[in-house]
């Protein structure tokens, strides 16, 4: 696809959005080496804090397009492929584990300079944000955790790794199909925007999810439940300013988990985010923004 189309694209995800940049234009993709694995990200550019963010399993930095497009005019916005993402390595070895994540991330900020960023992750993103938060408070100014919790219901994160675990199919339309029936919140063509970052075509000319799919194994979410145990026995150590965010239609977090989460925190609070699911910064980009926004008013950060 040209870079033209990729803009129209854009363009039209922001208008159905109802957000209006000033200027409209896509990031710069880079790469960087950290440790041993090849990261991708995308760079918006911008001046002020630095905001991070961090996407969910199974998805990819562009998640964050709409978001980014609008903060970058007051702060310093980059968006990270984390290990076995989007164009990011794969781990060789199939080390997916929180920890190796914060190792990354901590890596990552060091590499790029971002000095006392403020760290937005939703969901896969969420834990890995509360992880590096859990040592790295001092040197951050804020956090932003999106549709999760160290507690989170079960059967409907088993509903989205089957999503997320979708084999080869056809073509990128059969995959919008399921996209539609998945997520009916969402526009259509904003769907179709998401999957052109998000699919890959194999050797045999079907297409598949660009996500290492080897890391649902049962060992790997065994090893993934374990984490989540420790992060919620250790909350008491993030000090900085966090805000917690639910999709008023998530079946990931409820309300009563989400109050209790930030309730845990030294300094926390939460937002419900109105008409989305679990991926709020894809289905309500506009909310999203404003309790952000909000956020950052009520802790100067600034």
């Amino acid at each position: 696809m040209e870079r033209t189309d990729e803009l129209a694209m854009f363009r039209t995800a922001l208008e159905i959005a109802d957000l209006h940049p000033k200027a409209v234009a896509l990031p710069d993709d880079h790469q960087v080496i950290i440790g041993s694995i090849r990261l991708h990200y995308l760079d918006w550019g911008g001046s002020g804090p630095p905001i991070l963010f961090l996407h969910g399993g199974g998805l990819n930095a562009h998640t964050w397009d709409c978001v980014a497009a609008m903060l970058r005019e007051r702060y310093r916005c980059v968006a990270l492929d984390q290990r076995g993402h989007g164009d990011s390595e794969w781990s060789p070895v199939l080390d997916y584990r929180i920890g190796t994540h914060v190792r990354d991330i901590a890596g990552f900020v060091e590499a790029m300079g971002l000095e006392r960023p403020i760290l937005v992750g939703q969901s896969m993103g969420g834990l890995n944000s509360i992880a590096y938060a859990k040592r790295h408070s001092e040197k951050m100014r804020g956090m932003v955790i999106v549709d999760v919790a160290p507690e989170v219901s079960s059967s409907a994160a088993e509903r989205i790794r089957a999503f997320t675990s979708t084999p080869e199919l056809d073509s990128p339309q059969a995959f919008l199909e399921l996209a539609v029936k998945f997520n009916p919140i969402r526009d259509p063509a904003v769907l179709r925007r998401s999957l052109y970052y998000n699919l890959r075509r194999t050797p045999a000319g079907k297409w598949t999810f660009k996500h290492d799919q080897r890391l649902r194994s049962d060992e790997g979410m065994r090893s993934f439940t374990e984490d989540r145990i420790r992060l919620a026995s250790e909350l008491s150590r993030i000090t900085c300013p966090t805000l917690v965010v639910r999709g008023e239609l998530s079946d990931i977090l409820t309300d009563e988990t989400a109050e209790k989460f930030a309730r845990s925190l030294t300094d926390g609070r939460w937002a419900r985010v109105e008409k989305s699911g679990h991926n709020v910064q894809g289905d309500n980009p506009r909310a999203l923004l404003d309790a952000m926004l909000a956020f950052f008013r009520e802790a100067g950060i600034s």
